[in-house]
């Protein structure tokens, strides 16, 4: 889906600006996963295993643009992406039509200036306006700021993966599912 451009200020007086992901944004994409998998252990990838082709992300795109109840929200400062956010649907079942799933990234250097909440704020209410009921995600356990977030945001945690991820040094992280009702 597409949405019209928001212009919001941050925490620091920086004007930040959500907008959807367009085609021309591929290639900066896979920069940014590849940087920001490095910068935080708490995505779901070892920096060395994103290999997504400017092609592959390009359809990606693509699919969501055209699919009317998703989207991949873009935070821009300066005209530079600096963060994303994004809004999927559950599954392809009826059963799960009231259910959306939603994830965020933001460079580390971002961190801390209400961006986040921005982004988060605006995918929770184009969420309510598709008619999702409930949005979900998942969260390392010990990623204590991100969770304060989802808490402060309304978000709810209703289980525990444990050890869901293993990292290369052998180290495990647990797995928090959380949820906030939109209705």
């Amino acid at each position: 889906m597409r949405i019209t451009p928001i212009k919001k200020e941050d925490k620091t007086g920086r004007i930040i600006t959500l907008r959807n992901a367009e085609i021309s944004d591929a290639d900066n994409l896979i920069t940014y996963m590849k940087i920001t998998s490095f910068e935080t252990p708490f995505l779901l990838r070892e920096p060395d295993e994103f290999h997504l082709t400017s092609e592959q992300e390009e359809c990606f795109i693509q699919n969501t643009i055209d699919n009317p109840r998703e989207l991949m929200l873009l935070a821009t400062a300066d005209g530079c992406h600096i963060g994303n956010c994004s809004l999927s649907d559950a599954g392809p079942f009826k059963r799960y039509q009231h259910r959306c799933q939603i994830a965020i990234s933001l460079y580390q250097k971002y961190w801390g200036c209400g961006i986040g909440q921005m982004m988060l704020s605006t995918i929770l209410s184009v969420a309510r306006e598709l008619g999702y009921e409930q949005a979900e995600l998942e969260v390392a356990a010990n990623n204590t700021s991100a969770i304060a977030l989802y808490k402060k945001l309304g978000f709810q945690t209703y289980g525990t993966f444990p050890d869901n991820m293993k990292y290369a040094d052998g180290s495990y992280t647990d797995m928090l599912w959380m949820m906030k009702k939109l209705i």
